[in-house]
């Protein structure tokens, strides 16, 4: 049945999820498609980091931007930001082992937020510090604001 699992990967990926489900369920391990599933397993992953990262960048850009533009300030931004903060910390207790890796993602996110804020201002990339001047405790923080 493997092999016909294997086949199903390419051809109907919802039935091949469906399948494998069952297989397992029923204890008939010697059935699942071991090699797609752990290739799936890998890619979730994947996609977990990318997603927390994603929002780190995004809640970064916006305390970038409520740091560097005062007078733009509005009940709306901050809103964004506890948002972001929200499904950050979401993450965060549905993956805990994410959140021990979160420093290391700081600098890749802040790079992109510090893009992403200069295009959203219109400000000069130099006019945001080169390196994330907000410790994790802080950014996480839902009471904090630069």
């Amino acid at each position: 049945m493997q092999n016909a699992l294997a086949e199903m990967y390419t051809e109907d990926y919802h039935r091949w999820l469906t399948a494998n489900a069952e297989a397992i369920r029923w204890g008939q391990l010697s059935d699942i498609d071991t090699e797609h599933i752990a290739e799936e397993l890998d890619a979730m992953s994947k996609r977990e980091r990318r997603e927390v990262i994603s929002r780190l960048t995004v809640l970064l850009a916006h305390l970038l931007k409520w740091e560097f533009q005062p007078a733009q300030r509005s009940r709306s931004w901050r809103n964004r930001l506890t948002v972001q903060r929200g499904e950050l910390s979401d993450l965060l207790e549905d993956s805990p082992s994410l959140a021990v890796e979160l420093e290391s993602y700081i600098d890749r996110a802040y790079g992109r937020a510090r893009l992403l804020a200069e295009d959203e201002t219109g400000l000069d990339a130099s006019a945001f510090p080169a390196e994330c001047p907000y410790a994790l405790e802080a950014i996480l923080d839902p009471a904090f604001l630069p």
